[in-house]
């Protein structure tokens, strides 16, 4: 039997994205021949960074994260209602890649989709930078600074399209295998993102470092990171960052009835909130573990849904 090409989308979800990399772990290992990608946001991070061979590298570095970590890598104006420039992030993916792949030079077919905010369209990256793209691809608006390229100016691709199917119809794969980060809730009946109280020595022990970071940024009101999992603290980052959530399920949702991929692999949109990076070892395993099932059932190319297991 011939190996079976896969066409992959890898959908826009902050944190929850890191899920990408069991997913396409699983793929592999099950003996799937990956022919294009395309992706948003941090799924076009992911999608990236696989196709230069980085992949292992890259798992082996948001493996190793813990919370703090997390938040030396944030421009810490994010947390008194400013922008993340994303440099620090960048820059490790920088190290890992180098500064000067083209998306022409990758081994398949890569789409990065981004908003070009002044014309209000969606734009695909096809061509030039790799690293251009994917900072283009995930400049979440009013949380990451927008990027400008010559004339035009770009914001996270999941404005328009978190689930970008249509630039891998192209690629004629067997299967067009999409990856959505924004899947039906795993515990819908209790509030998500509520810290247990067992983390309330971290947090306490934490504000040091918010206390140093107002310091030397000049001052300001800093949230402390509690008050993010309290609807009643909820400041405009926040908020903003739930509407945009919100905003992407519903267009995932069209974008999967306008073309249904062959398997769609849906991770729960409350496995993490969007800045829980230092979740990614049980990210990782969340999506090989529920990719591993959702691929054991793709015999033929009967179109399945396959989601995460209630209370699994």
């Amino acid at each position: 039997m011939s190996q079976k090409t896969v066409s992959l989308v890898l959908g826009s979800g902050a944190a929850r994205g890191h899920a990408h990399i069991g997913v396409i772990n699983a793929i592999e290992e099950q003996g799937f021949k990956v022919v294009s990608v395309s992706g948003c946001s941090i799924g076009a991070i992911v999608g990236g960074i696989y196709l230069c061979g980085k992949l292992a590298e890259y798992q082996k570095w948001a493996e190793s994260l813990d919370r703090f970590h997390v938040l030396k890598l944030l421009d810490m104006a994010v947390l008194m209602g400013g922008y993340v420039r994303g440099d620090r992030y960048f820059q490790v993916i920088e190290d890992l890649i180098g500064n000067k792949v083209s998306i022409e030079s990758l081994p398949l077919p890569f789409t990065a989709i981004g908003v070009d905010i002044l014309s209000q369209k969606e734009f695909w990256f096809q061509r030039g930078s790799l690293l251009q793209a994917m900072r283009a691809s995930s400049a979440v608006p009013s949380v990451v600074s927008p990027v400008q390229v010559g004339s035009r100016v770009y914001v996270d691709g999941g404005v328009l399209n978190p689930l970008p199917i249509i630039p891998t119809v192209s690629a004629g794969a067997d299967y067009i295998i999409a990856v959505d980060l924004n899947g039906p809730a795993q515990h819908p009946a209790n509030p998500p993102f509520v810290v247990p109280e067992k983390e309330s020595e971290w947090w306490h022990n934490i504000k040091d470092f918010f206390s140093k970071a107002k310091e030397e940024s000049g001052g300001g009101e800093v949230m402390e990171p509690e008050k993010r999992y309290d609807t009643q603290s909820w400041g405009r980052i926040q908020t903003i960052n739930m509407m945009f959530e919100t905003m992407q399920e519903s267009l995932t949702q069209y974008k999967v009835a306008g073309y249904p991929p062959d398997l769609l692999i849906s991770i729960p949109k409350d496995a993490c909130s969007f800045y829980e990076f230092w979740r990614s070892k049980e990210l990782i395993k969340l999506g090989y573990d529920v990719a591993t099932e959702a691929l054991s059932q793709l015999t033929n190319r009967e179109r399945r849904h396959y989601s995460f297991p209630s209370g699994g």
